[in-house]
């Protein structure tokens, strides 16, 4: 089954199947309710200083990239599982950042379906 990425503001709908935030912080002004979450893995986001140092300008998106991938590496045991689930049920990793396209969901993604693939 494919792995998706969606905004966390965005509404849950029935064809996100297991939904997993993947962020360290806690989405502003949203309830737990509100985003109904299967999963919620702290661990699987960037460390502070990553997360801080791309969103100021300090890293460049490749730089930024290449240092998550090496994070998720450190965390490959406890994000294993997740990626076994995706061959049975769709996925979709929940983010809070405004950038569709260069947030740390999609860098997930990638990781979850190199180790899928193995």
């Amino acid at each position: 089954m494919p792995i998706t990425i969606k905004r966390v503001y965005e509404p849950p709908a029935p064809q996100d199947g297991y939904r997993v935030l993947v962020d360290r912080i806690w989405p502003r002004g949203l309830s737990k309710d509100q985003i109904k979450i299967d999963e919620w893995i702290k661990e699987a986001a960037p460390s502070g200083w990553l997360r801080k140092s791309f969103h100021s300008g300090r890293l460049s998106w490749e730089d930024f990239k290449g240092s998550y991938l090496v994070e998720l590496e450190e965390h490959r045991d406890l994000l294993k599982p997740l990626a076994d689930r995706s061959r049975k049920e769709q996925i979709t990793l929940l983010f809070s950042s405004k950038n569709e396209e260069k947030n740390n969901a999609s860098v997930l993604k990638q990781y979850l379906m190199r180790i899928k693939s193995r």
